[in-house]
């Protein structure tokens, strides 16, 4: 099946990433190709594109949609946290640009058997890459009780994590949990049908947990976007467009420190630390137009944040 994905916030993150229709970019998350498709058209001949992508379904949409492209394209199925290997395999030492879009698509949520989505019965899966061994029943039926309230809190912001961990450890020790929809049952069962009438789906912040444990998406990004910016030319972009505060705030975070000079303990009368800045971070971060967000719900939460490498 096609990879489809909805992109956003497509024409504001493509204008600000590609400044030399010459030069070389790499997509970090291709997906559906939404992006890419944007980005070759404003290359040229000599310009290349480089996409990576740990989902197979997502290499060989990418194989198609961008066959016709005039410049050299490069399609890796990879993890983006080994972006420098990427380049390093393709011989590329500098490019001008590096786009991330984070989170999960909307191929990935609408493919039931995927096991993403709390909307859809399916066996508990929420791999990015199916060629992994750990899924989200290996989190879900081997977790204990407190690595599993952790995890719902940390990564959901759940507040009734403890609780949806206890009523989990005590299902499973009749049977193991093996669907997405035994899941939801558990996990509205453990909230208190008050709380359940407020706000978003019940499963939602304990799914969204899930799916970054597995994936580990968290984990790799703060490497991931340093590494992307030593290995930009002068006035190179990087371009992050990200879904939930948690990833939000290690984008907006790592982009400070890279953009901040001394780091000294304030207390030292001189800076001993002779950091400069890597990076100028471009604006504040732009959020969806009122009629994308008519057009594509999925885009409320997004942010896309600007950074442009600098003369250390």
């Amino acid at each position: 099946m096609e990879f489809h994905h909805v992109s956003v916030l497509l024409k504001e993150s493509v204008s600000a990433l590609v400044t030399n229709p010459e030069g070389i970019y790499v997509d970090c998350t291709l997906g559906g190709s939404g992006h890419a498709e944007h980005v070759v058209k404003q290359l040229g001949a000599s310009g290349r594109f480089i996409g990576i992508d740990q989902d197979p379904a997502a290499i060989q949409t990418g194989k198609v949609k961008l066959s016709s492209a005039k410049c050299k394209v490069d399609i890796v199925q990879n993890n983006f946290q080994n972006i420098g290997l990427v380049l390093d395999e393709l011989k590329v030492n500098k490019v001008d640009g590096v786009l991330f879009d984070l989170g999960v698509s909307s191929h990935q949520l609408d493919i039931a058997e995927r096991g993403f989505s709390y909307m859809q019965d399916a066996p508990l899966d929420m791999r990015m890459n199916p060629n992994s061994d750990f899924s989200a029943y290996d989190v879900v039926n081997k977790y204990s009780e407190s690595q599993l309230a952790d995890m719902i809190i940390t990564y959901g912001e759940e507040r009734w994590a403890k609780r949806i961990a206890k009523f989990i450890v005590e299902f499973r020790s009749g049977k193991a949990i093996e669907t997405t929809g035994e899941l939801v049952d558990i996990i509205k069962r453990a909230i208190p049908s008050a709380a359940r009438r407020e706000g978003p789906h019940p499963a939602k912040r304990t799914f969204q947990a899930i799916r970054i444990e597995v994936n580990n998406e968290l984990g790799i990004l703060k490497d991931a976007f340093t590494t992307s910016i030593e290995r930009l030319n002068l006035g190179g972009r990087l371009c992050i467009i990200t879904f939930h505060s948690l990833e939000d705030r290690i984008a907006k975070q790592t982009l400070q420190l890279l953009a901040k000079g001394c780091i000294c303990p304030k207390a030292l009368p001189i800076c001993m630390c002779n950091n400069k800045p890597q990076i100028k971070i471009i604006g504040k971060p732009i959020a969806p137009s009122v009629n994308e967000l008519e057009e594509n719900p999925r885009a409320r939460s997004a942010k896309l944040r600007i950074a442009e490498k600098i003369n250390l």
